[in-house]
């Protein structure tokens, strides 16, 4: 398969950086294939460092270079030469030897990848400050969804601004896009069959709970943390209350805040805070918590019906747009004042505030608008609603466009 992500063009453009350039993301989205192509284009030298064996040829800085040597590295080359670690998170020393060979490599550019950020971020941020691009890889975009599924991108761009019907647009894509609300934008997923998708996500997650979820919870931990996942599923989208849970689920309050993290850590979910400038009369405290993936969601729901039988179409769009947006952002809020009003996704882009409010309607009342104009009211920036009315009502968007 010659398919290549988004970001594989963008770290193929900083190949003549000395920076250490960082993918972050969750295990089975495409970090190993993207390291393997570069080294496939650049002709590097690629570790898995999960092989303990490949670990300790790079495991001090000395050992590293001896072993690039004996891979053809020569010091005083004007070529650069290029380096590609994967899932280097496991071990606290290698941002240390990143930090040496940086300073005393000019040829020597690395790429490498983990799928823990906070393991990742602690190590990088001293020692590698000034020396790095750090950038996070999830499930496949929408756009790259329909690349893999070979759908004509030009229709897709048409599809972002012209002012239609949902139903007039091509039936292929409207399926496309069902598809993808319900099983999500894992690669091996999208592959398969409809008829294999549900067990290839299974698969998928039942690695995470064996694998993942063990390097940081004791065994018995891992039954509260997947009583919790159930709960955020089944209320994806919605506010948290951290002792309403606490005694639902029968777990400590401070084990759940220890759970969400590590489950945002691991980029199962995304935790949206409020955006607030007025204590008084916005929400300033309770944060709404979302599946990354839509399938993943919809795995732990035990749910894969089709989108027309579906109560929760609103928080499956919501899920569909944040994945959109934290390919472009990394900071997104909410906004609810006291009296209910509500702006599903705030993004400070430039000091200026992007909101959106999404609504899973072929219809619209000027009802609708309310919230967005009661935002416009009290703050400056560009607000739009999202649906899929007719486009021209009081100037809708479709969902997939967004800045």
């Amino acid at each position: 398969m010659d398919f290549k992500r988004d970001l594989y063009f963008t770290l193929l453009r900083e190949k003549d950086s000395k920076k250490v350039s960082i993918i972050i993301g969750p295990r089975q989205v495409g970090k190993t294939t993207i390291l393997k192509q570069l080294a496939h284009e650049l002709k590097g030298v690629y570790l898995d460092l999960d092989v303990l064996e490949n670990f300790e040829k790079v495991n001090t800085y000395s050992n590293c270079i001896s072993y690039l040597k004996l891979q053809g590295y020569e010091e005083n080359s004007s070529k650069n030469f290029y380096v590609f670690l994967d899932e280097f998170q496991r071990y606290s020393t290698m941002s240390k030897i990143f930090k040496n060979i940086y300073d005393n490599h000019q040829n020597i550019k690395i790429y490498a990848s983990g799928s823990s950020s906070l393991a990742i971020l602690n190590s990088i941020q001293e020692s590698l400050a000034g020396r790095k691009f750090v950038h996070h890889l999830y499930s496949l975009s929408f756009e790259e969804f329909l690349r893999l599924k070979n759908f004509d991108i030009n229709v897709f761009n048409k599809y972002k601004s012209l002012e239609l019907e949902f139903s007039h647009l091509n039936s292929n894509f409207i399926e496309l896009f069902e598809e993808y609300l319900i099983y999500g934008g894992y690669i091996e997923v999208t592959l398969q069959e409809k008829a294999e998708k549900v067990r290839y996500l299974e698969s998928i997650f039942d690695l995470f709970i064996k694998r993942e979820l063990r390097d940081y919870l004791q065994v018995e931990e891992i039954v509260g943390v997947k009583r919790l996942i159930e709960y955020i599923a089944i209320n994806n989208g919605g506010k948290l209350n951290v002792l309403d849970v606490s005694e639902q689920l029968k777990i400590s309050q401070h084990m759940v805040l220890k759970y969400l993290e590590i489950l945002e850590e691991t980029f199962v979910i995304k935790i949206v805070r409020p955006y607030f400038t007025n204590k008084s009369k916005e929400l300033v405290k309770m944060f709404k918590v979302y599946f990354i993936d839509s399938g993943v969601c919809n795995h732990f729901q035990k749910n894969f019906n089709g989108v027309h039988l579906r109560q929760d179409k609103g928080s499956l769009l919501e899920s569909f747009l944040l994945l959109q947006l934290l390919y472009k952002y990394n900071k997104i809020s909410y906004w609810q004042d006291k009296k209910g009003s509500e702006i599903d996704f705030i993004i400070e882009d430039n000091k200026k505030l992007i909101g959106y409010k999404l609504k899973y309607k072929t219809s619209l009342k000027s009802s609708d608008f309310k919230n967005i104009e009661k935002i416009s009211k009290m703050y400056e920036g560009d607000f739009k609603l999202l649906s899929f009315a007719r486009q021209d009502l009081k100037k809708t968007f479709f969902p997939f466009n967004v800045k």
